[in-house]
């Protein structure tokens, strides 16, 4: 499920001071390549990882909302800095049902953190996404 990045309930995010984007409701314990690019860091916790595309787009994704108190716990990741990456290949799992049974919230913000490098960032504001649907638009 989308929401809107305004709408999540971490500051950071919904500022847009991370950058532009939406957040997902994840509906299974699975983070997904949005785009084709290279990895360019995994946080030692594994709960958010960090791309960058062929054109320079910089995509943060960060599976739930304080998460990183988890301290790793619940999630597995499947990439490393350096590693290239197509659409819809597997970054990271994680135990979903067990986040949410330790309180947090699961909604997984997925910015652009160089959005000022671009004319706008669009991005629908509710419906559903599966792993290979278009989620953000750059506007160059």
């Amino acid at each position: 499920m989308i929401v809107p990045l305004k709408d999540v309930k971490d500051a950071a995010f919904s500022s847009g001071a991370v950058g532009k984007g939406v957040a997902v409701v994840p509906i299974e314990g699975k983070l997904y390549a949005p785009a084709q690019g290279t990895i360019q860091s995994v946080f030692p916790t594994s709960h958010a990882v960090g791309l960058t595309t062929k054109e320079g787009i910089e995509v943060l994704m960060h599976i739930g909302l304080d998460t990183v108190k988890l301290n790793g716990r619940f999630f597995h990741s499947h990439v490393k800095p350096g590693d290239h990456v197509e659409v819809g290949q597997l970054l990271i799992s994680f135990d979903r049902k067990a986040i949410a049974n330790a309180g947090y919230d699961l909604s997984t913000p997925i910015v652009i953190t160089n959005a000022g490098d671009y004319l706008d960032v669009v991005s629908p504001d509710d419906g559903n996404v599966k792993p290979g649907n278009s989620l953000i638009s750059i506007i160059q």
